[in-house]
């Protein structure tokens, strides 16, 4: 649309239009609006089309000359985006209006409707509309070519811990996800006893680090290489390495602790179970209910080690139970469970029936005799500690129990949820994996506290239960802790995020 703005009143006459002679007001350039758009063309100089960058991996706009912007279709962001490529064609013009024309999602096309005001002939005001046509180009951005690149990383971040079984790795990455602080890795890479975390700055890999040193006990260590100096300039280009050691404990591991540990932590007994590994390391005496936690500074100073192999532990049958109702605690003693009840069980092996074992345990609220239930088989062991082998016989119990035991298949068919999983390099990775990560599934089902931490997604595959227990006593996970795994679309039937690319 175009007219003619001008200061007359309605009082005054109409007159003659000096080029083609038809009745007008009143205006400083005596002439209509067609004459004047031929004479004036006030978009002059304004490129109706312009070029802009855009980064097919990130979906990310380029804003010269290196900021790279997240924008959606036709969102205020990719507005100013725009009109900052006219800024400078725009400066003799007032901009009145702009807006985006629908164009298809995937024609590499950007349409935008100006409206503009120019001051022309005698002080006459002249309006415009026009449209200006973006073309969008496909450019890698600098952090997808390090990504692409995989050695052009600043910052590695390579967390480790000397275990036999991946529990507190598998705990550990669902935080990561759930607190999303993998989006800036440019490469995660699994390897033997640990995983490593590429960063294009050192920023990055330092905040990784003050994550790690908050939700899991560990100790770490940094060194720095230098990749080249510039003279002229002074500066220098390294690359940075964090070292990170998670203290080699898992959930379900038994442990010895040293005699002056053991008092510190209220008189509890040498030989623990590890009942769950957070930002701490949580013990549970089987004899007494006593608990304790230790943190990483505590478990450097003091170091013990796991007493067997999670594919050491056998399985026993209980044979007869008797709670222990009243149970008086020593002098100085810590705090006990109160999730937990202490009984007296007599079990035997399902693999060799005949010989009993008599032992206490922890797990008096989940066992009945003719559970099956895993234990550690401390009479017929041979095991080489330096805290055990000091300790007085008597007190080493024959048997530990650590946990009762179900039926997994059926636990797997019945598992209506699932995990996210971080997109990983695997290289020459164990094939014990899949066993060690249905353990850690089944330590979701078995531990509330444990799973508050960790986001757990419905799966629509599987038949809902609305069950906490299943038929053979099986803990699951009800549907109330689930969140629904949903994926946004546009209304052109994909995500918004690739509409703009081929």
């Amino acid at each position: 649309m175009e007219y003619m703005q001008t200061p007359a009143t309605s009082s005054q006459g109409n007159i003659l239009c000096c080029t083609c002679g038809i009745q007008i007001l009143p205006n400083p350039a005596n002439m209509c609006v067609s004459c004047m758009r031929s004479e004036v063309d006030i978009s002059d100089g304004i490129p109706k089309q312009v070029t802009m960058h855009f980064c097919k991996q990130c979906e990310r706009y380029l804003q010269p000359p290196g900021t790279w912007m997240q924008c959606a279709l036709e969102s205020r962001e990719l507005l100013t985006l725009c009109l900052k490529k006219l800024k400078s064609s725009m400066t003799k013009v007032r901009l009145i209006d702009a807006g985006f024309l629908w164009t298809e999602p995937h024609s590499k096309r950007i349409k935008m409707k100006l409206t503009i005001q120019k001051e022309v002939m005698n002080g006459a005001i002249l309006q415009q509309v026009f449209v200006v046509e973006f073309v969008v180009l496909s450019q890698m951005c600098d952090d997808c070519h390090r990504v692409e690149a995989k050695d052009f990383w600043k910052a590695v971040v390579q967390v480790r811990q000397k275990t036999a079984h991946k529990k507190t790795f598998y705990y550990l990455e669902q935080l990561i996800l759930k607190h999303k602080l993998h989006q800036n890795s440019l490469r995660i890479k699994e390897i033997h006893e640990g995983i490593d975390f590429y960063y294009g700055s050192k920023q990055h890999g330092q905040k990784m680090v003050d994550f790690l040193q908050c939700t899991v006990p560990c100790r770490s260590k940094t060194s720095q290489r230098l990749i080249s100096h510039d003279i002229h300039s002074n500066t220098y280009n390294y690359k940075s390495t964090f070292s990170i050691e998670i203290v080699p404990v898992c959930k379900d591991n038994v442990v010895c602790l040293s005699p002056r540990l053991a008092q510190s932590l209220g008189n509890m007994g040498q030989v623990c179970v590890c009942a769950r590994v957070t930002s701490a390391i949580h013990l549970i005496d089987p004899n007494t209910l006593q608990i304790a936690e230790v943190d990483g500074n505590t478990y450097w100073r003091n170091p013990f080690n796991s007493l067997c192999h999670p594919r050491q532990l056998e399985e026993f049958i209980v044979m007869d139970i008797d709670i222990i109702r009243d149970q008086k605690q020593k002098a100085g003693a810590g705090i006990r469970s109160n999730k937990h009840t202490l009984a007296e069980v007599w079990v035997q092996k399902t693999s060799e029936m005949g010989q009993q074992y008599h032992c206490r345990t922890f797990l008096g609220h989940l066992l009945n005799i003719g559970d099956l239930v895993l234990g550690f088989d401390f009479a017929n062991s041979n095991i080489n500690d330096e805290f055990l082998n000091k300790m007085n016989p008597h007190r080493v119990p024959d048997v530990v129990l650590i946990k009762k035991s179900y039926n997994r298949s059926k636990r797997v068919k019945r598992r209506n949820w699932k995990l996210k999983e971080m997109d990983k390099d695997r290289e020459g990775m164990d094939t014990d994996d899949e066993r060690q990560y249905q353990d850690f599934l089944e330590d979701l089902e078995e531990d509330e506290a444990l799973r508050k931490n960790v986001n757990i997604f419905r799966d629509s595959s599987k038949i809902p239960v609305e069950s906490d227990t299943d038929e053979d006593g099986a803990p699951t996970i009800s549907l109330m802790e689930m969140l629904e795994d949903l994926t946004l679309s546009d209304a052109t039937g994909g995500d918004g995020t690739d509409m703009m690319t081929d």
